[in-house]
């Protein structure tokens, strides 16, 4: 067998979020981090020096200099579109961390973007690549737990959030219903498919921010079954399971130590999993990736889910001024042609 020349990434932003990647980027043979930007060049310089590779200022001046193949876009959501549509128009294919927009509209210029020039883009969502989250996808899809009645999930931790930018709204489009819910919807939506409705209900305000700190999202699928997410970042919901799946026939709870399901009829439960390894996530999805660029694998988080993830959060946002349910609308989107390809053929595509 041929050996495959690692992918050649660039990371643009170089935060917290960013030291994750250069982890997974270290435990891959798939795929090599060679560059990384950001405007605070220092923070830049120390990834960079740890891995071995080079450093900018820009993601533009990265581009321009480095033979890469693909980027990993780590800043600020408000930033996300101009960045994905300027990597885009030179070639690149781009992996943008969740959020992937404040909006819908912004979220299909991006599309519309990487369609044009014919590469790739999806949305970075890391539970969806996590071991235990994927074997429980297994057992709800085997029909074993029966029908699908019930979906849990809790994120809620304490984290002072007032020095960062997920709690400023220009920056980041709201505070922890599109910051940890983006997480909560895609994970939804990959185990029970579409949301057709949904009611979001903010808690007190603890921290003295500028956005919520504390939501309930009810929701119902258009499957019919319900769900309710937890979201806080000012109050720790110390649950040894983030995720609990009820059926008519077992449960499956997935934690971030261990996971575990149970049929109606058993005594015991029978654990499949270890908990939750961010690395592990992370490893997963620019490898993913990668595998996809190289038309080996197909993308796990496709164009129609990560606009889906910013229309419901679009919409849980609208429930939030209102206080009352709503109805998910899931716009149509049809890519443009790429440069070059037969228009025909292309009016045919579907993403």
């Amino acid at each position: 067998m041929i050996a495959r020349t690692p992918t050649r990434f660039g990371l643009v932003g170089a935060g917290g979020i960013a030291q994750a990647y250069a982890q997974a980027f270290q435990d891959s043979d798939v795929a090599d981090l060679v560059a990384v930007a950001d405007v605070r060049t220092e923070a830049a310089e120390a990834i960079a020096q740890s891995l071995g590779c080079a450093s900018y200022g820009t993601h533009l001046e990265m581009a321009e200099a480095e033979d890469l193949d693909a980027v990993v876009v780590c800043t600020p959501p408000i930033t996300h579109p101009d960045i994905a549509v300027e990597l885009t128009d030179r070639g690149l294919n781009v992996l943008c961390e969740k959020p992937l927009a404040i909006d819908s509209e912004s979220a299909r210029r991006m599309f519309d973007a990487a369609a044009k020039n014919g590469v790739k883009l999806t949305m970075a969502t890391k539970f969806r690549y996590a071991d235990d989250v994927i074997r429980a996808k297994s057992i709800v899809s085997s029909g074993i737990l029966g029908d699908i009645i019930l979906f849990e999930n809790v994120f809620a931790g304490r984290v002072d959030m007032s020095q960062r930018w997920n709690s400023k709204p220009e920056v980041s489009g709201g505070g922890v219903l599109i910051d940890n819910g983006t997480h909560s919807v895609d994970i939804l939506r990959y185990f029970l498919g579409p949301v057709a409705e949904l009611q979001v209900v903010e808690g007190k305000r603890i921290q003295d921010l500028p956005v919520e700190d504390t939501v309930r999202m009810f929701v119902k699928t258009e499957s019919g079954v319900m769900g309710s997410i937890d979201l806080s970042w000012s109050m720790n919901k110390e649950q040894p399971y983030y995720l609990s799946i009820y059926g008519s026939q077992g449960t499956v709870l997935v934690g971030w130590k261990e996971s575990k399901y149970r049929r109606s009829n058993d005594t015991d439960w029978v654990q499949f999993g270890t908990g939750y390894n961010k690395f592990q996530a992370f490893r997963g999805q620019i490898e993913n990736f990668s595998r996809a660029i190289r038309g080996e694998d197909k993308m796990l988080v496709t164009p129609a889910d990560a606009l889906a993830s910013v229309e419901v959060i679009e919409t849980a946002y609208k429930s939030l001024r209102n206080n009352q349910w709503q109805q998910v609308v899931h716009e149509a989107w049809q890519p443009e042609p790429a440069r070059g390809a037969d228009p025909v053929a292309a009016a045919g595509k579907v993403s």
